[in-house]
């Protein structure tokens, strides 16, 4: 099924967190969607009106205190009628206004972030699936799944602290200074612009500082973790050789680490947040003095006064967490520039430009002087030359490392060769789809590997398309159909992580059910029963001789035993 999304194409950032934040603007404005280009606009004006509001609370505090003084001053029993209501109704309209706005701002940005959280969690995904066999081998898929899960949460924090968080609250610094500019003098506003920025880079040189700190805290507990991991999984090894006071030093080593550094973290962050309050507390402090002299020299109200301490305790509370916002941002940019640096490998194996569908008409096979070798150091393949006639089986044999297995992976176009052609019915598969190519081809291996799902989905992964009524027959034909018959919930019961419910026998079973739910005309067998004790060997292989029955199949075995019903035996000797 095709995806109606189109996403930027992804650049290799290199530049650090500008150039990476640079990179996500795209997902967030994005051409082909004007609906999205609407909500952020509006997003945009709901975050400026919240800054507004959120101003203008501290005026009509001021308003209500200078109303309210001179009854009080004349200790004046007048009840709260004659108060100033409308101004303390506009003051709490104004405390609401603020916080309502910045919701629906967030309501109305959501769809845009999540948009962009989906675009390059499905580019990523896809992305993974076109790289080379090479490039999965030589990374941890635990790895490449984090990159992925870091990446997308990595913008939802990123987008939530810069856009609704740190550019909110220097928007209202400036609208702050301005006003305190005006209403009173540059002074006022100079005081307060010079305590902002030396909060901020302080904040910023602490929370370097600490990150660092983290990243050694951290280090030490992933060590910690994967030691318990590791020797729990052995449960049975360390009781074999009684090492569980050896597991336990070993265990506790690393948290003696943890705690070391886990004790300098929790020490930094009292330097910081001491360190933040004393200098906001000090701008305050300066600021509070030229108000209160304002008021003795009669050029100010109390109200006057309270506005200036309110205007700075309303800029207070969002610097407050500037230090973790900060921290999570640079983590998430990090995360993000990760991601965008997988986007970026180009895929090893590449489609020509316009490549035509592979045409498989009798499903000959032929490598017509291959040469090969993953390393220029050690080759594998050396001018190989063989037929695989129409319909007929034909049996690679030869020991461990003279490049069986290789010549399947190079028949699905894992790999290209460095000399030669590989040809399907005359056909070079360099020159034509590798979708077209793989779907023409089953394999059988020797190691099957099955989704944690049903059986039932296992099998039907071979062409979702078929019926349920399609992936019984295949069942059957691969004698397995009883089996699963047998088992409590069929077709519907699970198979565990990797298969690991399931017998080697009946795994391959499923296989082999999968590959004839495919059809395809020209079939692979790895060493499909290697594995396997004789028995089970014997029944898979007269279920595998019901599969490849009139279609051209090429069989790779250690031993001679295993294809005696070859049409040809090619041996293959280790270069």
């Amino acid at each position: 099924m095709k995806s109606d999304i189109h996403s930027p194409r992804p650049v290799k950032t290199g530049g650090g967190n500008i150039a990476t934040a640079r990179a996500i603007l795209p997902y967030l404005w994005m051409a082909d969607r004007p609906d999205l280009k609407q909500r952020v606009v509006v997003s945009i004006i709901a975050l400026v009106l919240a800054k507004v509001a959120t101003i203008s609370a501290p005026f009509f505090y001021k308003e209500i205190i200078d109303s309210l003084a001179p009854v009080a001053s004349a200790g004046s029993a007048v009840t709260i009628v004659v108060a100033p209501i409308a101004l303390i109704l506009a003051y709490a309209i104004a405390r609401i206004m603020m916080i309502a706005i910045a919701q629906i701002r967030d309501a109305i940005f959501a769809k845009v972030g999540q948009n962009a959280v989906r675009h390059l969690a499905r580019q990523t995904f896809a992305h993974l699936h076109e790289l080379s066999l090479r490039f999965h081998l030589e990374k941890r898929t635990g790895g490449l799944s984090r990159v992925i899960d870091r990446g997308t949460k990595g913008i939802e924090i990123t987008l939530r602290y810069s856009l609704f968080n740190t550019f909110p609250t220097l928007l209202e610094m400036v609208f702050v200074c301005i006003v305190l500019w005006l209403n009173f003098s540059l002074l006022y506003a100079f005081v307060t612009a010079v305590t902002v920025i030396l909060y901020i880079w302080f904040t910023y040189k602490a929370t370097e500082w600490r990150i660092e700190l983290r990243r050694q805290m951290n280090e030490a507990d992933n060590e910690a973790g994967a030691k318990a991991i590791d020797s729990l999984l052995n449960f049975e090894t360390v009781k074999y050789f009684g090492n569980e006071q050896y597991e336990t030093d070993r265990f506790d080593e690393s948290m003696a680490r943890y705690e070391k550094a886990a004790t300098k973290t929790m020490t930094s962050l009292s330097f910081l947040n001491s360190g933040q309050i004393i200098i906001f507390t000090t701008g305050m402090f300066i600021s509070m003095l030229l108000a209160a002299r304002g008021v003795a020299a009669g050029t100010l109200s109390i109200g006057d006064f309270v506005m200036v301490h309110a205007f700075l305790i309303q800029l207070y509370l969002p610097l407050n967490f500037l230090g973790s916002v900060y921290r999570d941002i640079k983590q998430g940019l990090l995360d993000i520039e990760t991601m965008f640096d997988v986007l970026a490998v180009d895929p090893e194996i590449a489609d020509k430009k316009n490549a035509p569908a592979l045409k498989v008409e009798k499903g000959e096979i032929e490598f017509s002087h291959v040469s090969f070798s993953y390393d220029p150091l050690r080759p594998i393949l050396k001018d190989v030359s063989f037929k695989v006639p129409a319909g007929k089986t034909v049996a690679i044999v030869g020991p461990s490392g003279a490049g069986k297995s290789t010549i399947s992976r190079i028949l699905f176009r894992f790999y290209d060769i460095s000399a030669g052609a590989v040809l399907i019915d005359g056909q070079d598969i360099r020159e034509v789809s590798q979708k077209s190519l793989r779907a023409c081809l089953g394999m059988v291996p020797q190691d099957t590997v099955l989704f944690n799902d049903t059986i039932g989905y296992n099998i039907h992964y071979g062409c979702p398309d078929r019926s349920d009524e399609e992936v019984v027959e295949a069942a059957k034909l691969a004698q397995i159909h009883d089996f699963i018959m047998d088992l409590p919930d069929g077709y519907e019961a699970m198979v565990g992580e990797r298969g690991l419910k399931l017998s080697g026998g009946e795994k391959q079973r499923i296989a082999i059910a999968r590959t004839i739910l495919k059809s395809p005309p020209v079939l692979i067998l790895d060493e499909a029963t290697s594995a396997l004790d004789t028995y089970t060997e014997r029944e898979i292989q007269e279920a595998l001789k019901l599969v490849s029955k009139g279609r051209t199949t090429l069989v790779i075995a250690h031993r001679l035993s295993t294809v005696v019903d070859a049409d040809q035996i090619i041996v293959l000797e280790k270069v």
